[in-house]
């Protein structure tokens, strides 16, 4: 199971999803997210984590050559993409809302490594804090990662419903925008983890 915890905005932030055993953590590179950190202090943390830890960013309708810029200069090992970007070269992961709009077949042609599912909100393409009806991940052929909504009381229904390939929260393990509450990392990654076993 991939466990991602992202929005990571600091460096005892990032550790601690590494020490609480996280598989991947995430770099929020949209300028209007509240969990937005700069290419300097994301490469700055970059640097301290362990190499078998996945280091990826963020982007919203950005042009190719700025995620390739920020990919090489902060040491991504996957690029999470919303909206129209497009970029080659680089482990993809593609945010996709669930709404009334989703549909199951949309994403099944998807060139990416991974699919995020993920509930939309307001003007924020994520990280709204709110779930989604886990059914609809159910048996996809593609690599599924179930975001939004989720923590450490919750996750392991939401794998158990899903069976997804990871699963990712950020807004639920914070006790305030961007910064995270190190007990609550460390429920939901054992709690993520533990259901895999």
């Amino acid at each position: 199971m991939m466990v991602k915890v992202c929005g990571i905005t600091c460096t005892d932030d990032a550790l601690a999803s590494v020490d609480a055993g996280a598989s991947a953590i995430g770099f929020n590179f949209y300028p209007q997210s509240p969990r937005y950190v700069t290419v300097k202090t994301a490469a700055e943390i970059a640097a301290v984590l362990p190499s078998h830890v996945w280091k990826t960013g963020i982007f919203v309708n950005e042009p190719a050559g700025t995620i390739e810029r920020v990919a090489r200069q902060v040491g991504l090992d996957v690029v999470q993409l919303y909206g129209d970007c497009t970029v080659s070269g680089f482990r993809i992961w593609r945010a996709r809302p669930v709404d009334a709009a989703f549909r199951a077949e949309s994403i099944e042609d998807e060139a990416a490594e991974a699919v995020l599912l993920e509930t939309v909100g307001g003007s924020l393409p994520g990280g709204t804090g709110r779930t989604f009806d886990w059914t609809l991940a159910r048996g996809l052929r593609k690599k599924i990662i179930l975001a939004g909504g989720l923590d450490g009381s919750n996750v392991r229904e939401a794998i158990r419903t899903a069976r997804p390939w990871g699963v990712d929260a950020s807004s639920r393990l914070e006790y305030a925008p961007g910064r995270k509450d190190h007990e609550r990392i460390r429920q939901f990654v054992k709690a993520a983890l533990a259901e895999t076993l």
